[in-house]
């Protein structure tokens, strides 16, 4: 494989020195392009787009025509697994995932099934290989899979969920049930997250969305502990254990200290911690990578440059930094706003060496 042109997202996600903090979106490819919407108009639907190769390498590619990122990220979707497993995955524009065949009970989990990436999923691992090859090293590719919590919170509701009434009561009600489906999850998602390594990701990414609609107790057991066994996974596949790996709970900043136990590289913060004190938690074991609340992208230029500058102030000096919004980027964003929050980060943090 080639060198890589830019590699400081790697060496800040391994705590070494760069000249500047490197900085990638996520949803970096998205809705509040242009290019992106004229890409899926012309797929013809969502579910198309993520599942054809070279218009997911496409879309991943366009952000970095735009802007100096630091990373492209895989274009694809949190709900591969659950509907590589027969679910019925359903995505229709301002509804939202739906699943036809939610899981519901111990014979629905029983009848569940491991998807092989390379053929269940097989357009994922293609875009990877692809993206891979189209990027020649320009940047490093960030591969991704959603967690298990967070997939089993879509599989159990059958839908985005304000209340997660569902899934909590089979939590607190057939705990046993919870578990195993869980433990087909964290199967699931180590054997994909080490095929887009095998394919050519060079950091992976664990998103734990729902991870904090957890109550304390019940975090560690039903989100952490399952990506704790991915990661040991990863880190005794022969590939996947040289890949930086970064875990992010959104509204999880109350547990930092357990996940940087886990064996991540890194811990993504939400807008709602504070930098600093998430580095006094973690004891500077990992990389951090956030926090900027998306919300100031529809902020003037000068408050957004001086945001990036109270982010790059909280997290202060030394190594381990990486730059993100707290969240994804929003629809209704005017992209050279995302222009001036990328140029200001590199700006304001170059050193002089």
């Amino acid at each position: 494989m080639e060198a890589l042109k830019n590699d400081r997202l790697i060496r800040a996600l391994r705590r070494q020195s760069v000249d500047y903090t490197p900085v990638w979106i996520m949803r970096q490819a998205g809705r509040y392009l242009p290019e992106y919407r004229a890409t899926r108009q012309r797929a013809g639907d969502f579910l198309t787009l993520c599942q054809t190769p070279e218009l997911a390498c496409e879309v991943t590619l366009q952000p970095l025509a735009r802007f100096d990122l630091d990373a492209a990220i895989l274009f694809s979707d949190i709900l591969t697994i659950p509907d590589a497993m027969g679910l019925g995955l359903s995505v229709h524009e301002g509804e939202g995932p739906r699943f036809a065949r939610p899981i519901r009970t111990a014979a629905d989990v029983a009848a569940l099934g491991v998807p092989d990436p390379e053929d269940d999923l097989s357009y994922v691992i293609e875009a990877v290989r692809l993206i891979r090859h189209e990027l020649a090293g320009r940047v490093p590719l960030i591969g991704f899979s959603g967690s298990p919590w967070t997939l089993a919170t879509y599989m159990v509701e059958g839908q985005s969920s304000r209340d997660f009434a569902r899934i909590k009561q089979m939590v607190y009600d057939a705990p046993a049930t919870a578990h195993q489906l869980l433990k087909v999850l964290s199967d699931s998602v180590s054997i994909y997250l080490a095929a887009q390594a095998h394919a050519g990701a060079q950091v992976l990414m664990i998103f734990d969305t729902w991870g904090g609609v957890l109550a304390h107790a019940d975090y560690r057991h039903f989100s952490l502990e399952p990506m704790e066994q991915i990661i040991q996974y990863l880190r005794a596949d022969p590939i996947a254990s040289d890949l930086p790996i970064i875990v992010f709970t959104k509204g999880g900043g109350q547990w930092l200290a357990r996940m940087a136990a886990t064996g991540c590289d890194a811990l993504g913060c939400d807008w709602t911690s504070s930098l600093g004190q998430a580095r006094h938690q973690v004891q500077d074991r990992v990389a951090l990578q956030g926090n900027l609340d998306p919300a100031i992208l529809y902020a003037s230029p000068d408050r957004i440059r001086a945001a990036v500058a109270e982010v790059l102030e909280d997290f202060g000096p030394g190594p381990g930094h990486v730059f993100n919004l707290g969240h994804g980027v929003t629809p209704g964003v005017d992209p050279d706003q995302v222009k001036v929050l990328v140029d200001a980060v590199h700006e304001l943090s170059r050193t002089v060496t």
